[in-house]
């Protein structure tokens, strides 16, 4: 079975309220996330990925050291004749650190969306991430 990965970045920003950024595609959320390519470390490629579909350059964005989040599922894909692929999406929580306009290149739109967990967005990968941080934020919050 082939394997894919994918890697990306869920952006925080903590003005005017904490939120975080969603693209949007047709008919669902997105994340900024790409296939990794050769050479490229997962947080090379997040970076990569968070700029060419949103214009966020690294030097705005901070990644959280502590946050790593990791899922696999079995799409099929076209250009593979169809076939299941084993696909890895790693995800980064990135903190913007000042605003800027966010430039979409592979989107229709994006939304900043008011965190207030629980979030039921879109079952899999996006739910996914949101619980991963919800507990990564309780976690920091409870640590002396």
């Amino acid at each position: 079975m082939r394997k894919l990965m994918s890697c990306g970045v869920i952006v925080f920003r903590r003005e005017p309220v904490l939120s975080f950024l969603l693209l949007r595609r047709t008919h669902r959320f997105d994340l900024p996330k790409g296939h990794v390519e050769p050479g490229e470390t997962e947080h090379q490629c997040a970076l990569r990925e968070l700029f060419e579909e949103t214009g966020l350059d690294q030097s705005v964005i901070q990644l959280d050291p502590e946050f790593r989040f990791e899922t696999k599922y079995y799409p099929r894909y076209r250009q593979y004749g169809g076939r299941v692929v084993e696909k890895t999406v790693v995800l980064f929580l990135g903190w913007l650190l000042e605003d800027r306009p966010v430039t979409l290149s592979e989107h229709g739109h994006f939304e900043w969306v008011s965190w207030q967990p629980p979030h039921r967005l879109a079952h899999g990968t996006i739910d996914g991430v949101l619980a991963a941080v919800a507990r990564h934020f309780d976690a920091k919050a409870a640590a002396p």
